[in-house]
């Protein structure tokens, strides 16, 4: 069975919210612990504890600062845009990093660029995935925080992003996501609210700019609320666009395992992300236990290209491939001026669509992709291994309406008994067949 992780953002998305769902799903919470003590970091420690939600139990997930970096965020006139003397906050777009949050009481933080932000990560002991993944989650901060200001990324400090809350929401999320092992992430949308927050440079609108960077940069859908208020932060953005690999959900799964992580802020719906594990037979498992004919639905993928070299096309063929398309090809095409062409062709799930068109534009150089959903009926089939005077082959046993049973042998099963063994593919091939039925 396939695990997904869904990120129901229907309340918006921070730092602290993420860690909290993520400890609530089962992420290791010593392993995070010890984590967090290796950061070359001074000025906090963390508190983990259950809270109530509209009546819900969640975990809550805080970092609690010093005196030298306490930030305050607890006023919500502030978030909201309300009164406030200007220069009230002492560093760029601090009230929306996270929902400890970033307010204005006048303490500076530290500001560190992403040397001294990577420097601080690389000295953690942590696994290489969540290094990676931290890294990744502050470099997408980066790039939003420059296009926001108008300088190279190598040029932008990160005022709040590098205060030490936020490198602790940071370095806790991607150890816990890490821990958990679950590779493919489901974010179909994000819930924003609406109206404006106060900083140091005057009232911005929500989404704020580092956020519209990033959803922008990303491709990840935005769903406005009522509510009055900021609902997700830049960080929690970046986790986001981090971890995202689909924006669709299955259309039928079990759910294995639920978390709730409560956020800080009080707004007219609660603050709460919930993180669900959700289980999706596989395609063999769920054909064997459904009456035939069994349907689902596919998507197909289209493009036209006309300026890609054979080689190419061939990569592209195989990363999609490895990737889990379930088919591909391609398709001679003349298009304007009589120019010879390939269409490009994609079978995949409707799950794995963003992770298809992910390929295909950054291998090849079309810029647009055509989609279509698909009913499709398939044939009860199961993989099985043959015994020959070879050695072992792979096989595919599929079961007709009827109820006759076909047999199909594996190409690479064939093509690696053919060159173990000195014989022509056709030989091989009817030697897997032979032993098959």
């Amino acid at each position: 069975m396939k695990k997904i992780l869904y990120l129901e953002c229907t309340s918006g998305i921070s730092g602290d919210m993420t860690v909290a769902a993520l400890l609530d799903l089962g992420a290791d919470q010593k392993k995070m612990e010890q984590a967090l003590a290796s950061l070359p970091v001074d000025g906090f420690h963390t508190v983990i504890s259950r809270v109530k939600k509209a009546g819900l139990d969640a975990c809550d997930f805080a970092v609690i600062l010093d005196e030298a970096h306490e930030n305050h965020d607890h006023d919500m006139n502030y978030l909201h845009g309300h009164e406030h003397a200007e220069g009230e906050c002492n560093h760029v777009h601090s009230h929306h990093e996270s929902t400890h949050g970033h307010g204005a009481e006048g303490y500076h933080h530290e500001h560190r660029g992403m040397r001294e932000i990577e420097e601080i990560i690389n000295r953690a002991q942590m696994t290489e995935g969540a290094r990676s993944l931290a890294l990744k989650i502050f470099h997408i901060l980066a790039s939003a925080e420059a296009k926001a200001h108008g300088v190279p990324v190598d040029e932008v400090h990160f005022h709040e992003v590098g205060a030490v809350d936020s490198i602790a929401d940071i370095a806790a999320a991607a150890v816990c996501l890490d821990d958990l092992g679950i590779t493919e992430i489901a974010v179909p949308e994000l819930c924003e609210g609406r109206g404006t927050v106060r900083c140091q440079h005057g009232i911005l609108p929500i989404p704020v700019p580092a956020v519209t960077n990033i959803v922008q940069e990303h491709g990840i859908r935005l769903h406005m609320t009522e509510t009055k208020g900021e609902l997700v932060t830049p960080t929690g953005a970046a986790i986001a666009a981090a971890v995202r690999t689909t924006d669709q959900i299955p259309e039928r799964f079990t759910i294995l395992k639920t978390g709730l992580g409560a956020g800080k802020r009080n707004y007219d719906r609660p603050s709460l992300l919930r993180a669900m594990i959700l289980g999706v037979e596989e395609e063999s498992e769920t054909v064997s236990k459904q009456d035939f004919p069994h349907s689902d639905r596919i998507c197909c993928l289209e493009t036209n290209l006309d300026d890609c070299s054979a080689e190419v096309l061939g990569y592209v063929m195989d990363r999609l491939l490895e990737a889990g398309a379930r088919d591909v090809s391609y398709t001679p095409v003349y298009m304007k001026k009589n120019r010879p062409a390939y269409q490009l062709n994609v079978i995949c799930m409707p799950e794995d669509v963003k992770k298809m068109e992910d390929i295909v534009f950054h291998e090849t150089t079309t810029i647009g992709i055509r989609r279509t959903e698909m009913d499709r009926t398939i044939l009860p089939r199961e993989i099985r291994t043959v015994h020959t005077e070879y050695g072992e082959a792979v096989i595919k046993e599929c079961v007709l309406p009827d109820g006759t049973i076909r047999r199909y042998p594996e190409y690479r099963s064939v093509s690696d008994l053919a060159e173990k063994n000195g014989i022509s593919f056709q030989e091989a091939f009817q030697k897997i067949q032979y032993a098959a039925e």
